[in-house]
């Protein structure tokens, strides 16, 4: 069996069910992106794309023909949004670090308008996922939906490098857990696990650098 054979057919048994190795891979690659991503790195959105890749497949069991055989279209979905989201975040972060900055990303806190445009966007893509979501089938539309809505907004958060996206990421965590176990794609479960316990350090180091920087900038003096 060739790697590409392997990687698209290969099994592990966990918990007494059948799972796809690439499920475990594009998880992986989930992880490694958010280290780089917390490290303010561009690497982090091309390896995030890799994983996207491999997860998409893995989430539209009926049609990829994966051991759970359920499809969530919302997880599947936001497969897609996120390499469309994280094509934008590649092209910030690099244009930031090509002019010359130390780090890709300055993380600072959202400001109010922006806040209230996140809400705004994020209630519009809810509404819409969630209608979508059911007319497709896809399992638990209603959780289905907020995970993919509050995955486009915490990509699109860390783009931009609001200090917030960090807790988006944990509400979508928590809403994602009891979701995959149910469906039994545990290594997704077990990667979102770590991915809250991760974005709770990622949280707490943003804040720092944004705190550290912010007071380590002088104010601008004003003259006259």
């Amino acid at each position: 069996m060739n790697p590409v054979d392997w990687l698209l057919h290969a099994q592990v048994e966990i918990a007494g069910s059948p799972v796809l190795v690439r499920e475990i891979v594009g998880n992986v690659f989930g992880l490694g992106s958010a280290l780089f991503g917390m490290r303010r790195l561009v690497a982090a959105w091309p390896v995030g794309i890799v994983g996207n890749v491999l997860l998409f497949t893995v989430f539209v069991g009926g049609i990829f023909d994966t051991p759970q055989d359920k499809d969530l279209w919302g997880q599947a979905g936001r497969q897609v949004f996120f390499a469309i989201v994280s094509l934008y975040g590649w092209y910030r972060w690099y244009q930031t670090r090509h002019a010359g900055a130390d780090k890709a990303v300055q993380p600072r806190w959202a400001t109010a308008r922006e806040r209230l445009e996140l809400l705004g966007i994020g209630v519009v893509l809810y509404a819409i996922a969630y209608v979508v979501l059911r007319e497709l089938g896809s399992w638990g539309p209603q959780w289905d939906a907020w995970i993919l809505t509050g995955s486009i907004l915490a990509t699109y958060g860390m783009a931009r490098g609001f200090v917030e996206f960090w807790l988006i990421w944990i509400a979508v965590d928590v809403v994602g857990v009891p979701l995959l176990v149910q469906a039994k794609f545990y290594p997704s479960a077990t990667m979102y696990i770590v991915y809250g316990l991760f974005c709770v350090l990622g949280f707490a180091s943003w804040w720092k650098i944004q705190n550290r920087e912010r007071v380590s900038t002088p104010e601008p003096v004003v003259v006259g």
